[in-house]
């Protein structure tokens, strides 16, 4: 008897995502029930080889639901995953709402796995901003074998993080450069296309944006809160996949060879890094892929124990849906979930 699984935000860019990494892992599913909003009713959506049409999320009973994975922002999140889980099933929630609550794990399988155990607290499980998820799979074997001091990252964020409507921003903006037609921005502060733009999210009093405050908050959360982070955060011209340029200072020795062997046999890890032209990921080769790529990796002299590396993962993957499927997967490996159908 399989589990009965919830996908809510299911016509979204992260929802669609779910759906076909269900199929394509074969998730040991009952049943796999699409739902949106109101206004999506009846909307169809691809499951593997099958076509689901969308139900209404208000009027969906969730008493035998075994597994909610909610994508339909914060709003929605915060009405309704307390109201799932209080009917039974365990949400894993890939907004912001609840990654910084105490009572809720924030779970990267690859890096914190343990923290499922307390999960029933609320019966919410958080999934970390898409930025977050790849720089700490390649952050924590590295962590483990020499201990991290400091991390300066930039980030280099596809648009699909903001959403379809941005995608289709940068596609009608890209068209219109040349076809010398009128570039209008809605989903962005400025041109996207052709342009780089160093904001994500609003500003804060600081002057870093809340973008750039979650992955502090974020990977202090899930790795090591002593770690020291900082972050710049830009959106680039590019559909899917996000970059990160990332220097590390630690607390001991560890060479570029030895970082090269440890994220090799690192758990999500797939290091591309050959010092040649082209002997790098970048996001374009990354993008439908579930690794997180790391390449460049090289000794930074300017400091005593430090690394540089460049890493890549497609966001709408291991950023969101995919990493989501794995805490669904860890859940039930660990045991620490059982199908209400076979229960009973």
């Amino acid at each position: 008897m399989g589990f009965k699984v919830v996908v809510v935000g299911a016509t979204g860019n992260v929802g669609r995502e779910m759906l076909a990494i269900l199929a394509e892992r074969e998730f040991p599913a009952s049943e796999v029930v699409a739902l949106a909003s109101r206004r999506s009713q009846g909307v169809e959506v691809s499951f593997g080889e099958r076509v689901l049409k969308c139900k209404a999320l208000e009027h969906f009973d969730f008493s035998d639901t075994d597994i909610c994975l909610m994508s339909a922002g914060s709003a929605v999140s915060k009405d309704w995953s307390p109201r799932i889980a209080a009917a039974g099933a365990v949400v894993i929630d890939n907004s912001s709402c609840w990654r910084y609550d105490a009572d809720v794990p924030l779970v990267v399988p690859e890096v914190n796995a343990q923290a499922l155990d307390g999960f029933r607290k609320k019966g919410i499980i958080a999934n970390p901003n898409c930025s977050t998820a790849q720089l700490v799979v390649a952050l924590k074997p590295l962590h483990d074998h020499a201990r991290i001091k400091r991390v300066v990252v930039a980030t280099y964020q596809s648009v699909s993080g903001a959403g379809k409507e941005a995608m289709d921003e940068l596609f009608s903006q890209t068209k219109a450069v040349f076809t010398a037609g009128d570039i209008t921005h809605k989903n962005f502060p400025k041109r996207i296309a052709f342009n780089l733009i160093p904001q994500i999210d609003v500003f804060m009093d600081d002057g870093y944006t809340k973008e750039e405050w979650k992955m502090v908050v974020e990977t202090k959360k899930i790795l090591d809160s002593k770690i020291k982070l900082v972050a710049t955060c830009v959106r680039v011209p590019v559909f899917v996949s996000h970059s990160e340029a990332v220097n590390i200072e630690f607390e001991n020795p560890i060479t570029a060879q030895e970082a090269r062997d440890i994220l090799s046999r690192a758990p999500g890890c797939l290091v591309i890094d050959r010092r040649e032209p082209g002997g790098y990921v970048t996001p374009h080769e990354a993008a439908g892929e579930d690794a997180t790529y790391i390449s460049r990796i090289r000794e930074d002299a300017t400091v005593e124990n430090g690394l540089v590396l460049w890493c890549v993962s497609d966001n709408l993957r291991k950023g969101a849906a995919l990493n989501a499927i794995q805490i669904a997967e860890c859940l039930i490996s660990r045991k620490l979930i059982e199908a209400k159908k076979q229960a009973a």
